[in-house]
């Protein structure tokens, strides 16, 4: 996570909210996140006295820090940083958060991706040979325009079709899915872009 990579979310989705330890790094760089949500069991106990009444206590075990934040965070976007370093579990388990949460206003912005659950529908509006990968964490199908390869009349699913570097045709993507459980990976250039789509597109209802 990059202080340069804050600023960028902070035009997109201005209030800065950390997932336990997050706020550690935040404060390396002078910054002051809103709320700290979390088991707590990473943030230093000198900032936790100083953030005082930001800091929110979660402590179900049962969950990583990030989900605990999705279930409390009330915005009609947010942008995920800091979930791409050198454990790939940490990885594995943000991308789970993205299905468990179920809500497709979630970016992750990692150091080359952006990483998002595909609401019901969406058209992007990319360049031809921009890389489009889909990545189902679930049995899921879908429909699609503009792509190379196109997924109608496919069953996607973890351990069977995936669709890791689809690209764009002449740059217009529209992406259609019958159900929350597709990941789409794009460079991290369409960020702004993706960011605007989702936050004023459809989206699935809160999981019951």
């Amino acid at each position: 996570m990059q202080r340069a990579d804050i600023l960028r979310a902070l035009e997109l989705a201005p209030r800065l909210v950390a997932a336990d330890g997050g706020a550690n790094r935040l404060h390396a760089f002078g910054m002051t996140p809103a709320q700290v949500i979390g088991d707590l069991d990473s943030l230093e106990p000198s900032l936790r006295a100083q953030l005082g009444a930001r800091v929110v206590h979660v402590a179900d075990q049962d969950s990583t820090d990030f989900d605990k934040a999705l279930r409390l965070i009330d915005a009609p976007l947010v942008i995920g940083l800091g979930f791409d370093g050198a454990r790939l579990d940490h990885t594995l388990a943000a991308m789970s958060s993205l299905i468990r949460h179920g809500r497709a206003r979630v970016v992750l912005l990692c150091a080359d991706d952006i990483c998002f659950l595909a609401p019901p529908q969406i058209t992007l509006d990319l360049v031809a040979d921009a890389r489009v990968s889909l990545f189902p964490m679930a049995r899921v199908t879908g429909r699609s325009q503009g792509l190379c390869w196109p997924i109608d009349g496919l069953e996607f699913a973890p351990d069977g079709v995936i669709g890791t570097s689809n690209h764009a045709l002449q740059g217009q993507v529209e992406l259609a899915f019958d159900g929350p459980g597709m990941l789409v990976l794009l460079e991290r250039q369409w960020l702004g872009q993706v960011a605007a789509r989702l936050a004023r597109g459809p989206d699935w209802p809160p999981p019951a």
